[in-house]
């Protein structure tokens, strides 16, 4: 780490509490570390999953208009959660990834992950090689939805998959959408809203989100966004209450604020 960057953790991280058992803020533009909280501990990290899901699929170049059909195998593992795809149902891939990235609708992704080319090992193993080729020795995906507690990360190696995830158009442009209409082959028309409250929030500049929940993961956030004129990605981790990773965001957002005014450099 660069001294400057070292300099930037320590002096501003006394000044931040955040209840998130883990948590790291990076300025972008400088690769500055603003504040980590146990940055390399290996959790759980839920449907965060979902990003490095999308990634693969879009790697493959898989037609986003091709009609794919809810099968019972996507919903077997997503038995503890509710959905509003029924067995049978009918959608286009990019509508599947929408509300999966979106909504953070599991049998959305487990379907994609399913109609990957040979199958979802094929999909787990192409998102673990990605891992590895994005610098993410800590991570580890067993399946493409993140039901499963197996999926995990630290922080650090999701800034770096944020980081990638952020040069595909579609997925900034799914993961910061406030909703998307889903029109089903009988004519039913769902309506999906962001998972992220803060995405319809105005005060909120925001190019890519994504949550996460999971018993054994806690509640999850991580998220790129421009704070006093300058693009951070955020990464929250095993948040305790239902709004506090929403909590810390809006704590770091005010306190980038007031620690780097708008247009002061760092480092």
């Amino acid at each position: 780490m660069k001294p400057a960057a070292a300099h930037a953790t320590a002096t501003r991280s006394g000044r931040l509490e955040l209840k998130s058992n883990a948590a790291l803020v990076i300025d972008e533009a400088q690769g500055l570390t603003l504040y980590a909280k146990n940055p390399g501990q290996v959790v759980p990290i839920a449907s965060i999953t979902k990003l490095m899901t999308a990634m693969v699929v879009l790697d493959a170049r898989l037609p986003l208009d091709q009609p794919i059909i809810i099968d019972r195998a996507d919903a077997n593992g997503a038995k503890r959660t509710p959905s509003r795809l029924k067995v049978g149902a009918r959608l286009t891939r990019g509508d599947l990834l929408w509300v999966a990235l979106m909504a953070s609708e599991n049998r959305a992704a487990a379907a994609l992950g399913r109609t990957y080319p040979g199958g979802t090992p094929a999909c787990v193993e192409a998102m673990n090689r990605k891992a590895l080729d994005l610098g993410m020795p800590h991570t580890r995906f067993a399946d493409a939805s993140g039901l499963s507690s197996e999926n995990v990360s630290s922080a650090e190696d999701l800034s770096r998959m944020v980081r990638a995830a952020y040069e595909y158009p579609v997925i900034r442009r799914f993961t910061t959408s406030r909703s998307h209409p889903v029109t089903l082959s009988d004519g039913r028309v769902l309506e999906y809203h962001n998972s992220n409250g803060l995405v319809k929030n105005r005060t909120w500049t925001i190019s890519l989100s994504k949550t996460g929940y999971l018993d054994e993961a806690g509640r999850c956030l991580v998220m790129r966004a421009e704070i006093s004129s300058r693009p951070v990605i955020i990464v929250l981790l095993d948040s305790w209450g239902k709004y506090t990773r929403l909590g810390d965001a809006n704590r770091i957002r005010k306190w980038m604020e007031a620690t780097l005014p708008r247009g002061s450099r760092t480092g």
